[in-house]
């Protein structure tokens, strides 16, 4: 199971400023929970930070902590969205999973989250 502990932060350079941070991991793997098939896809995940923002190589190592994990693409999305909320508490985060093609259908889940 991905363990948000993987994810480090550090402070972010300009928190006087909206700016758009966005991450792109195309190589994206988990395990379907009913078949144990391997799914593939790109995660995004694009957001606005605070105070915090993720450094990229534990990012890299959360992501990874997927691929041998059964979970359906929905949830995935929205629990990577979770995480990093809880991690980052960011102005606001958008996580798009873009899942290629499986018995001729493919899927994008987009899970958002805005401060209140």
């Amino acid at each position: 199971m991905a363990d948000m502990n993987l994810l480090e932060t550090f402070e972010n350079p300009h928190p006087n400023r909206d700016y758009v941070i966005q991450h792109v991991a195309p190589e994206f793997t988990s395990v379907c929970p009913k078949t144990g098939q391997p799914d593939f896809g790109t995660i995004e995940i694009e957001y606005v930070a605070d105070k915090l923002c993720v450094e990229l190589k534990s990012l890299k190592f959360y992501l990874q902590a997927f691929r041998n994990e059964g979970a359906f693409y929905e949830d995935l999305v929205n629990r990577i969205l979770d995480d990093l909320v809880k991690v980052l508490s960011p102005r606001q985060m958008t996580v798009v999973g873009e899942f290629t093609p499986r018995g001729g259908m493919h899927s994008t889940i987009t899970a958002d989250y805005a401060a209140s």
